[in-house]
């Protein structure tokens, strides 16, 4: 659960340093374009991909349609927190062995980590502070920071048994890193 939460929020947070904004900056902290050409379009082109997702979703209490270009950063560092904590994850299991079930829960450890990472971001909006986040904001609304990662992750549908084109295993996923 710990990988599931904070490990969620860590992983966000290094991936910062390549995303739309990080990635312009080279090791010493300078703005500087360093990538090779190849790479930079190759980013561009998956970057492109979690625009496009995040930009269809639409908020249900405001009607509002997500702006996929101002929040692409937190986005693909959403993206890439989850992906790096649950291999972070796995790779303690691979050290130390499975871990037990939690009593009176009918969950995996698995998929603990993943309502673990969702409760992460459990949130309660007034409207009026709905429309504000998401006409001006840099982050999704809290339910699309859930609903994107996991969605784009095949590990998730396969840890839930959720089937293929369902919307939480839609056929075509997105990933930058």
């Amino acid at each position: 659960m710990n990988y599931g939460a904070i490990g969620f929020v860590i992983g966000h947070e290094i991936t910062h340093g390549f995303d739309d904004q990080g990635r312009q900056f080279d090791l010493d902290g300078n703005l500087v374009d360093w990538w090779e050409p190849d790479t930079k379009k190759a980013y561009l082109e998956k970057a492109s991909c979690i625009i496009d997702q995040y930009g269809n979703y639409t908020e249900p209490s405001t009607s509002l349609q997500l702006n996929g270009i101002n929040t692409q950063g937190e986005n693909i560092a959403d993206n890439g927190g989850i992906k790096e904590s649950y291999l972070a994850y796995h790779k303690w299991v691979e050290q130390n062995g499975p871990e037990m079930r939690l009593p009176g829960l009918d969950y995996s450890p698995e998929q603990m980590f993943w309502i673990s990472a969702a409760q992460t971001w459990c949130s309660v909006y007034r409207p009026e502070s709905m429309k504000m986040r998401i006409t001006t904001g840099v982050h999704s609304p809290a339910q699309f920071r859930v609903l994107g990662p996991l969605s784009n992750m095949q590990d998730f549908a396969k840890d839930f048994n959720c089937p293929s084109g369902s919307p939480m295993n839609p056929t075509h996923k997105c990933e930058v890193w």
